[in-house]
């Protein structure tokens, strides 16, 4: 049983869901980012998904494309997220971190050469936002051999049967998409997102995460009522990009956005 069905299986037993940040590791600096992953799991964080910067992020909306910009003009390579990985370990052994990003530099390092250095730097799953169910058993098959989950995509348009197949390949949890479109891109309606999770969750076995489309603790805790699990990825980059210049004051701000969040979620489900 890794991190992350241990995490899932103590949120269940509470009565709580999980609330899954995401941050852009180097933007604006690997230093910056080692320190927000720290405020992260302080304020609140049950997983961390980590984005691995790349050139081309086509699900990404400006705010997380300008981020991966930033991380690359500093010099942030996926062996550097390793090792950021690595040293996060060396102060905190139980906080699950999923690595999300696109397929290119897991590609370019080697499935299973890629899979074996994540497992031993302490990562837990692997998301890669490019690369259909249809043609990921090739990586699939590696990180499992590595005892890493596997995390697919849902969409809006997802059909039943699509549904029943992602569920069947994925370990750890599904990422619902909320919205058509890229990251950052619009404002949830709740009522659909509740009818699709509902939908979702009667046909397969992983837990359920919901992303795009989170910006404050409202959104939060409403999504809180049908998922098990939040996702909030641009409200907390778009902090980062106005901050960066101030370390101290990044870490507050990004430390109170998410403690809101966390406490919503936690008053809709106790």
């Amino acid at each position: 049983m890794n991190r992350i069905q241990t995490r899932f299986d103590a949120l269940r037993t509470a009565g709580r869901r999980a609330l899954i940040p995401y941050i852009t590791a180097g933007d604006p600096d690997i230093g910056t980012t080692e320190a927000l992953l720290h405020t992260l799991v302080a304020s609140g964080a049950d997983i961390i998904e980590l984005g691995v910067p790349f050139s081309d992020p086509m699900a990404d909306g400006p705010v997380i494309q300008r981020a991966c910009e930033r991380a690359l003009a500093a010099g942030t390579r996926l062996r550097d997220v390793l090792a950021l990985v690595r040293r996060f370990r060396e102060r905190d052994a139980d906080t699950p971190v999923v690595l999300m990003g696109y397929l290119n530099p897991v590609e370019a390092m080697g499935y299973a050469a890629f899979a074996e250095a994540a497992a031993q730097a302490g990562v837990d799953g692997v998301l890669t936002v490019d690369l259909p169910p249809e043609e990921a058993h090739e990586l699939t098959q590696a990180l499992l051999a590595s005892d890493l989950d596997p995390i697919f995509l849902l969409a809006p348009t997802s059909t039943e049967a699509r549904i029943r197949r992602i569920g069947a390949l994925a370990r750890g949890y599904l990422y619902y998409v909320s919205l058509k479109g890229v990251t950052g891109s619009a404002r949830l309606n709740t009522g659909e997102v509740a009818e699709k999770v509902a939908r979702i969750k009667a046909l397969v076995d992983v837990p359920v995460g919901v992303g795009f489309g989170i910006r404050d603790a409202d959104s939060a805790a409403a999504v809180a009522r049908v998922a098990d699990a939040v996702v909030v990825g641009s409200a907390l980059v778009s902090r980062i990009e106005a901050l960066a210049g101030d370390p101290q004051q990044l870490n507050a701000e990004i430390g109170a956005l998410l403690g809101a969040m966390r406490t919503a979620m936690d008053a809709v489900t106790a």
